[in-house]
């Protein structure tokens, strides 16, 4: 982990929880102070309000392509800015699989999230044969790629990337260390080819069965900002202890 940008925390609930975690996961997080770590909830959609706003920041699970209108179960930018998110999960390989998520769609959803005042987090990874086949790092190409195409290179200031192999979510296995700053370099190094001051401030987390016990060695390497971590986020202490670890390093 770079000292020179504040690691993240991100928590994504995915379908899980209830008003009571929330209030559990307030509270818990009103008697700690991670002033060095920026700490991120992403719960259900009906869940974003439950959450105290002055304990942790809020985030959304995914967001429309559109702006309003006739368009069922979609939630919008100006929703999610009404309901106190400050950011929004965009592509998660959960919704790019069960939701036939393509590229240019993610690129879309980055882009509106931009434009709406709404810090991405933008999750890229690949399934398991892809890497086996040796073609990673095409794969994560082609997905940055789309959204490069779509906002350009400078508007990656404003957001943050989430490494996610796919093989590694909800699954107990965990890239090692050194595959995970394999990875997170060739990002850096792929944004840097295109603009070197925002792939140095650009953070860049992890995420796939990080818990208390993997997560200070995944983040004590030097390209890894901090984590999108999953199952381990219902459990508030379980979270604190993440969020410490990367405190302890930042």
């Amino acid at each position: 982990m770079n000292t020179l940008r504040r690691p993240v925390v991100a928590g994504n609930w995915k379908m899980n929880g209830n008003k009571a975690l929330a209030s559990e996961m307030s509270q818990a997080f009103d008697n700690q102070h991670f002033n060095n770590v920026e700490v991120i909830v992403c719960p259900p959609f009906p869940l974003l309000t439950q959450l105290s706003k002055e304990s942790v920041k809020v985030g959304a699970q995914n967001i429309s392509k559109f702006d309003s209108g006739a368009h069922t179960g979609e939630v919008s930018a100006d929703i999610l800015k009404d309901a106190g998110c400050e950011y929004v999960i965009v592509g998660h390989s959960e919704r790019r699989v069960d939701n036939f998520e393509s590229n240019g769609l993610v690129a879309d959803k980055v882009d509106i999230a931009l434009k709406n005042g709404l810090h991405p987090i933008l999750c890229i990874g690949e399934p398991e044969d892809v890497r086996d086949a040796g073609d990673l790092f095409d794969f994560l190409s082609a997905q940055l790629n789309a959204v490069v195409s779509k906002v350009g290179i400078d508007a990656f200031a404003q957001l943050t990337i989430a490494y996610e192999p796919i093989w590694a979510i909800g699954t107990g296995k965990t890239a090692s260390p050194e595959q995970a700053q394999e990875v997170h370099g060739f990002i850096r190094d792929f944004l840097a080819t295109r603009n070197k001051e925002v792939a140095q401030k650009i953070r860049i987390l992890y995420g796939g069965s990080v818990k208390a016990d993997n997560a200070t060695e995944l983040f004590s390497q030097p390209d890894v900002d901090g984590g999108l971590i999953g199952g381990a986020s219902l459990d508030p202490q379980s979270f604190i202890s993440i969020c410490r670890s990367a405190a302890e390093i930042a």
